[in-house]
């Protein structure tokens, strides 16, 4: 019995010391990949060479019912942006190639989610934005996502973050110092030598960034992706509006829509998994309380 117990505790152990090891790298370098997919970082160096475009619009009616079920059962608040941010972290749980980044010119799965947000202070011209990070655990539902964006971007608004804290000492160093530092910075993040203290604090490494215009009254936009860093995929989705749509019977219906577009690199996956993705998370929007229970299996990406 004693050595059961010995036993249980090594292997507790063991295991704590491998998901320390792990915390302490962004990702592994999958070394599986096809010839093409180990080449075409080769051929399109920087991310902005490899950015792919997507527009689309989505019939939120079932998104809508949702968030009113969410809201009566106490989360007040919760809204569009969550089942956004909880459809893509379960996509990613079905599809885990969408977690993937390049650096180096070689592919990584990443070891974990990460999420930015950036967010107002207050809705004013004056007042600054921030950055929020957010790590979801890839069982997330979407009561989870909700809890740990609500506690983060409350944080956020009281307090500096890290980041904001970081950039306000940037500002003080003179400017050719501050381009060496940079290209410094650049060099390091090339070899993946930033420590990882850096790169969880940073908006410019993670899984992906959504950003709302709607809250801005505004459609969606096309927005850049970062050559410094690993910032893959940024979604930004826009304001509610009203369209009428003819119906296969000759009738008329009408639907209330958002507008969001997705700019990606190309290189973390080919397109036929994009696509794949991108159908599978429609499926979501149309139907939502999926999102209330954790995802049936968790896939593993590529040796």
């Amino acid at each position: 019995m004693a050595s059961e117990e010995k036993l249980k505790e090594k292997e507790a152990r063991k295991a704590a010391k491998a998901a320390k090891k792990k915390d302490k790298k962004e990702g592994r370098r999958i070394k599986s990949l096809t010839p093409m997919s180990r080449i075409e970082p080769f051929i399109m160096r920087y991310r902005t060479d490899a950015t792919n475009y997507i527009s689309a619009t989505l019939d939120i009616g079932p998104c809508e019912a949702y968030i009113q079920k969410k809201r009566a059962e106490g989360l007040e608040g919760f809204g569009l942006m969550h089942i956004f941010l909880a459809t893509f972290v379960r996509a990613i749980a079905r599809y885990p190639q969408m977690n993937r980044f390049v650096r180096g010119q070689r592919v990584y799965a990443r070891n974990c989610i990460e999420v930015m947000i950036t967010v107002k202070r207050e809705m004013s011209v004056e007042s600054p934005d921030t950055v929020v990070k957010m790590i979801f655990p890839v069982e997330s539902t979407a009561d989870d996502v909700y809890r740990i964006a609500t506690e983060e971007i409350n944080k956020a608004r009281s307090e500096d973050s890290n980041f904001d804290e970081t950039a306000k000492a940037l500002n003080y160093i003179p400017r050719p110092l501050l381009r060496f530092a940079v290209g410094v910075l650049y060099f390091l993040d090339y070899y993946g030598w930033l420590p990882r203290w850096l790169t969880k604090l940073s908006p410019f490494h993670g899984s992906f960034a959504l950003t709302s215009m709607g809250s801005l009254g505004i459609p969606p936009i096309y927005h850049h992706l970062y050559n410094f860093g690993n910032l893959p995929i940024f979604l930004a989705f826009g304001v509610k509006y009203r369209k009428n749509e003819l119906q296969s019977d000759g009738t008329v219906k009408t639907l209330h829509c958002v507008d969001y577009r997705i700019t990606c690199d190309e290189r973390i996956a080919d397109g036929y998994t994009y696509a794949t993705a991108l159908k599978y998370m429609r499926g979501i929007y149309r139907h939502p309380e999926v999102l209330d229970n954790p995802p049936d299996k968790v896939y593993e990406d590529l040796p």
